[in-house]
């Protein structure tokens, strides 16, 4: 299984690096999860053309790599892609098409409706542990002129099936570092690295950190275990969706999540304080002790 596991992601590492964070045709080359979305966002070819097909063009590429293409905004190495499969086009992945028809939306993280150029600044801010492209910059028009074109003939406000990710079930027995950290070595080093800070290949980002410097912050969606297990079960590992168990996935999101990685933003002063103010949840071990260790306290 090893083996096989091996050559699969030689093949797809040899595609990201030959396609150059070039589009897959229609998006069809991506394996979709079961009970994917019916809606279908428009192939590579038909991207317009003129200056609002420049501005599509651009958003693709700042999505694809997003450090390349928008390096003034970010703070790690990390893509819009790398949480946003297939440049945004994949269901189950949450992709682009599901989210530009849904807002805006009253979100709970800043209690406070959103528009949709607000949503993507707050990527920025946390999973890219950058800092926030005004609404009115070129990198924040392409990105939305992007995610417009995605969604053409989508229903404006409708529930689609496919956004997001799947919430997955409760698991049988709790989240367990032990068995995360073998579902980790067995399934996502070889491509995440076993010190999670993901491969690169000459000079771009293969695989992404998931853990350390490089990697999304304590503000991120992705730090809290609840989404990341809903991610993992959904898409990964790459090209074997579906693989892993409800428990292998939600023990390998709290190993994940019980690493270091850089201070949420939004911090106090006080790692107990920020915890109480932004990451009241059992699904949260921002401030906990892990191997002896307070999560947050000596964020990178």
């Amino acid at each position: 299984m090893r083996a096989v596991m091996l050559e699969a992601r030689k093949a797809l590492t040899m595609a990201f690096l030959g396609a150059a964070w070039l589009a897959l045709p229609g998006g069809a080359a991506m394996a979709q999860t079961p009970g994917a979305a019916a809606f279908s966002p428009p192939a590579e070819a038909a991207m317009p053309t003129g200056p609002f097909g420049d501005a599509v063009k651009l958003g693709e590429n700042i999505f694809r790599n997003t450090p390349k293409y928008a390096p003034q905004f970010t703070g790690n190495t990390l893509s819009c892609d790398n949480c946003h499969l297939d440049g945004g086009r994949l269901a189950n992945s949450s992709p682009m098409w599901a989210a530009y028809v849904a807002y805006p939306a009253y979100r709970a993280k800043n209690k406070k409706v959103n528009n949709f150029g607000e949503r993507l600044q707050g990527c920025f801010r946390f999973s890219e542990n950058g800092k926030a492209p005004p609404l009115d910059s070129t990198v924040m028009v392409a990105l939305e002129a992007y995610s417009f074109w995605l969604s053409t003939n989508a229903p404006t406000g409708a529930k689609m099936a496919g956004r997001g990710y799947p919430k997955l079930a409760k698991p049988a027995a709790a989240p367990s570092y032990q068995r995360g950290q073998a579902v980790y070595a067995q399934n996502c080093s070889l491509c995440h690295g076993a010190n999670g800070a993901g491969t690169m290949a000459h000079g771009a980002v293969v695989f992404p950190a998931v853990w350390g410097k490089d990697s999304y912050n304590w503000g991120a969606g992705m730090s809290t275990i609840s989404n990341a297990a809903d991610f993992i079960h959904a898409n990964m590992p790459l090209g074997m969706a579906g693989t892993l168990s409800t428990q292998q996935a939600w023990d390998v999101a709290a190993y994940i999540d019980s690493k270091d990685r850089p201070q949420d933003p939004r911090f106090t002063g006080s790692v107990a304080a920020t915890r109480a103010k932004f990451h009241d949840t059992p699904f949260s071990l921002y401030g906990t002790v892990v191997n002896g260790h307070v999560l947050g306290g000596t964020a990178q």
